[in-house]
């Protein structure tokens, strides 16, 4: 398959999901429409992970769990709405932390960076997923010198592919508002249920 598909729809859309039954993803772009459960197990497993790698790798490519939870390939034309909104702190991003989520967000916060396998003996893997799925965090799997699997958690303004970027940032209730209409248009269309973590599922 050739990836220039996959960014011509990424293009198109403004937003790719890894994998999900009804939204344009990777895994049904690369796969086939019939794609079921986990795709590791999926006859072309290695190609889809083989094009994740090079679409994360793409300088216009930035990946959230923007929609439903979800690893979210987001284009560049949508980063300005996407980081107001991410780094606005709104009341839906910080109500309820568990006092280990909000330890870690802290330390990401002061630090600008931190690898998980460093984060102390207190850390749970669900502290991060929950800052990542409030948009409160960077994220970006890592190998570490053992050889096992880490993350390096980051604000915005340390992501790499973002700290160096000049862009003016919209009000975080007109980019909100922009980024529900796009998925709105995509549900519509692809008869989808994606939702943003500010309105829930």
């Amino acid at each position: 398959m050739r990836v220039q598909i996959l960014i011509e729809s990424l293009q198109r859309s403004g937003i790719l999901m890894l994998s999900d039954p009804t939204l344009p993803s990777v895994v049904k772009l690369v796969g086939g429409p019939k794609v079921k459960g986990s795709w590791w197990g999926h006859p072309k497993g290695h190609e889809i992970f083989q094009k994740l790698g090079w679409l994360e790798s793409r300088p216009d490519v930035l990946a959230t769990r923007l929609v439903s939870g979800k690893v979210t390939y987001l284009h560049e034309r949508l980063w300005a709405e996407f980081l107001s909104v991410a780094t606005s702190r709104e009341d839906w991003q910080t109500r309820g932390l568990s006092s280990g989520e909000g330890r870690l967000l802290r330390m990401v916060d002061v630090r600008g960076e931190v690898r998980t396998d460093r984060a102390g003996a207190r850390y749970r893997s669900g502290d991060a997923r929950e800052l990542e799925r409030r948009l409160l965090v960077s994220s970006e799997e890592i190998h570490t010198e053992s050889g096992s699997h880490a993350k390096l958690l980051a604000t915005w303004s340390n992501c790499a592919k973002v700290k160096d970027l000049r862009i003016h940032l919209p009000a975080p209730e007109a980019a909100r508002r922009s980024l529900e209409n796009l998925l709105d248009e995509l549900n519509q269309r692809y008869s989808g249920k994606g939702y943003l973590p500010w309105r829930g599922a």
